[in-house]
């Protein structure tokens, strides 16, 4: 077996240790990390000589000449593989990777379990005011308990814009734990197969009319982008909350703020943001019935782990010449695999 001929690389973080672990396992695949600060002299080597990018999936912490565009792929010529370390794959233009013929993956499911223990925890501090009543308690004296009345979640509603991984969990979970009733938007899935992850398919405009609550577990694709924005906070119930555990810009956070101002809804959570983290004079910081976190949804852990794993056993595969199971881009799949075989000598199956 050749030693280092299967040449990955990653930028400044990977999910977790483990993947550097297994692949290092591998004598035939060479490791190579790169800083956001690396020089042209370090870097340009790299890039020219790699057939896989391991990138964060978090666009704010990579730098934006890391971001896999078109003059990435110019410069990483041999580029055939592009694997995000989490579900989410803001920092690669998945259209510049497929005309190039470079395949992306991501992990989705790997943090699932996570993730919606985060939106379900929102969902529950909201509901029975809990950081309102932390903050009043440590603000004033004799605090009015009555005046931090909450709600029982038990046969609420919950519409879930997004029933892959993360949804079905939280579908789950809300459904056994709560007795809650689920409503779902997917366009990609079939009622039936809805109904087979614990929700009841309708359009985003019922849903967002009918739910106390309206959790977003959705990719940001061109379709998903400003998706949410002041005609669907119109639509909500003044009762309602609004939680977010997916990517920025999905949301108009403008949009929010003025629903939140004018009392449209009852509160948010928000867990993504369209800068992270968020200066703290953020607007939407501003208001006490919005539960916030930067990005840690999925930052567990065990999420962590189990995402490393994933990532580097379906790389390694990758590059023996399997079939991902997590491809962004199927459409590839064609050029991907002459390029591979030009590169290896043999045919990707």
């Amino acid at each position: 077996m050749s030693v280092n001929n299967k040449r990955v690389f990653y930028v400044k973080y990977l999910a977790n240790q483990i993947y550097a672990d297994i692949l290092k396992a591998r004598p035939d695949v060479r490791l190579d990390r790169l800083e956001n600060e690396s020089p042209e002299d370090i870097s340009a080597p790299i890039l020219s000589a790699a057939h896989a990018y391991q990138i964060g999936a978090a666009r704010d912490e990579l730098a934006p000449h890391f971001h896999v565009h078109a003059d990435l792929l110019r410069r990483a010529p041999n580029l055939l593989i592009v694997s995000s370390n989490g579900a989410g794959y803001d920092p690669v233009d998945v259209e510049a990777c497929t005309a190039a013929g470079v395949l992306v993956v991501n992990q989705s499911g790997g943090n699932a379990h996570s993730v919606a223990e985060h939106a379900l925890g929102m969902l529950l501090t909201l509901s029975k005011r809990i950081i309102q009543a932390d903050r009043a308690l440590r603000r004033q004296a004799n605090v009015d308990r009555n005046a931090l009345m909450g709600t029982e979640v038990q046969g609420k509603t919950i519409g879930i814009v997004g029933l892959g991984n993360v949804g079905r969990r939280i579908a789950a979970l809300c459904r056994g734990l709560l007795g809650m009733n689920v409503l779902a938007y997917d366009p990609y899935l079939s009622a039936t197969e809805m109904a087979e992850r614990g929700g009841e398919k309708v359009t985003l405009e019922e849903l967002l009319r009918r739910s106390d609550y309206v959790s977003i577990s959705c990719p940001l694709t061109k379709e998903s982008h400003g998706m949410i924005g002041a005609r669907e906070f119109a639509s909500m119930q003044k009762h309602a909350y609004f939680i977010t555990t997916a990517r920025g810009f999905i949301h108009d956070e403008a949009a929010l703020a003025e629903a939140l101002r004018n009392r449209q809804i009852a509160g948010a959570g928000l867990d993504v943001w369209a800068k992270e983290p968020p200066p703290p004079d953020h607007p939407l910081l501003q208001f006490d019935n919005v539960l916030a976190s930067p990005h840690t949804a999925g930052v567990t852990k065990e999420a962590r782990e189990n995402m490393g794993r994933i990532a580097a056993e379906q790389m390694l595969d990758a590059l023996d010449g399997k079939r991902p199971p997590r491809i962004i881009n199927p459409e590839v799949w064609g050029d991907y695999a002459n390029r591979f075989q030009r590169t290896f000598g043999f045919a990707p199956g």
